[in-house]
């Protein structure tokens, strides 16, 4: 259910209330009883989807799906390649690192 907007062009008060669209308009202004209350254009608050069918992830064909599991898949096994442990190449050019940082204190 909808807020609408009302003003009392009597009091100049403004209100909301809290109605079905289907309900009349607010005719009678709560503060000052006369009948010069109208219902203000608002923007809205818009509104909340929930639950399955209003994306458009939630119609992707099987094809589609399998397609993102082999591209995830690859990432993943990158990722672990890029976190394996140093292989003899690099423990090689560690040491002449090293030995060439103490030659250089010396």
């Amino acid at each position: 259910m909808p807020t609408y907007d009302y003003f009392c062009d009597q009091c100049d008060y403004r209100f909301d209330a809290f109605q079905s669209i289907t309900a009349p308009p607010i005719s009678k202004c709560p503060r000052c009883d006369s009948s010069s209350v109208r219902r203000l254009i608002g923007g809205g608050n818009g509104f909340l989807f929930k639950g399955n069918g209003f994306y458009a992830t939630d119609y992707r064909s099987d094809s589609y799906k399998k397609d993102k599991e082999k591209s995830e898949s690859t990432v993943a096994k990158s990722a672990s390649e890029k976190s394996a442990p140093p292989n003899k190449t690099d423990t090689a050019s560690n040491s002449l690192t090293q030995n060439s940082a103490k030659t250089a204190e010396q």
